[in-house]
């Protein structure tokens, strides 16, 4: 039981750490900088975290730069103002990603310059092959160490954890929650302390500054991520883009 609960929640917080700090703060806004070996070892390292759910730094680099530049306008790739439902959402973010991964898709060069690529990595990390053998290794971790088999019940949200994770910002955090700085869009801050969603709660912070490497911005907020950041910037493996301004365009990234 103690193994169970033990891996679903490191599953599910690294996971979202190789979201949040490589997919959306790296590849997205390029809230930091880092050579190319630590690039390379960082999508390594989200493909083993994200495991069967890896979701490609450059087509969610491209997918998430569209969202700032459209959002909650009929080109925004998700947004809950123009799907009827949360599944609709991710239908159609899902085939705007796969658009772009396999080349049917050609978003403009601005939403393209400087995304992280690894091409052959990418095609292997999302193919169907790769996929099922994580799922694999997650049906055997549960059936040799889980009490029952009704844990296998857990799987399905091993397999689709990366999804999963950004769901519950695209839709909820543009439905519910708080407000801290006015824009011009419906996002908001799902907590005042985001512990779940490790510093991707502060939605409505995010929009209002997109570059920042911390995303929390009032009194009794904390980014869970920024630490992590502040100690890699520390030891030399990522440089903190402070120069860049924090307050961006929609066009700039």
């Amino acid at each position: 039981m103690v193994f169970v609960i033990v891996f679903f929640i490191a599953h599910w917080y690294l996971s979202l750490f190789s979201q949040t700090f490589f997919l959306h703060r790296y590849a997205a806004h390029k809230a930091f900088t880092m050579n190319t070996f630590w690039e390379k070892f960082f999508f390594v390292f989200t493909y083993i975290t994200q495991g069967s759910s890896y979701l490609s730094p450059r087509g969610y680099g491209i997918l998430h730069r569209m969202h700032h530049a459209y959002t909650d306008t009929e080109l925004d790739p998700h947004s809950p103002t123009y799907d009827k439902n949360l599944f609709a959402m991710m239908w159609r973010t899902k085939k705007v990603y796969t658009g772009i991964l396999d080349g049917t898709i050609q978003p403009e060069e601005k939403f393209t310059k400087n995304v992280p690529q690894w091409k052959w990595f990418d095609i292997w990390a999302s193919g169907w092959v790769s996929r099922v053998l994580w799922i694999a290794i997650y049906v055997w971790l549960y059936v040799m160490f889980a009490p029952s088999l009704w844990f296998l019940l857990l799987v399905p949200v091993h397999a689709v954890m990366g999804p999963l994770h950004g769901v519950i910002i695209n839709w909820f955090a543009h439905k519910y929650g708080e407000v801290n700085f006015e824009t011009d869009n419906t996002s908001k801050n799902l907590f005042k302390l985001d512990i779940l969603m490790f510093g991707e709660g502060y939605h409505n912070n995010h929009h209002k500054y997109p570059s920042k490497s911390n995303f929390a911005a009032a009194k009794g907020e904390f980014d869970l991520c920024y630490p992590f950041i502040i100690a890699l910037d520390k030891i030399g493996i990522i440089k903190i883009n402070r120069n860049k301004p924090v307050l961006e365009t929609s066009n700039s990234f």
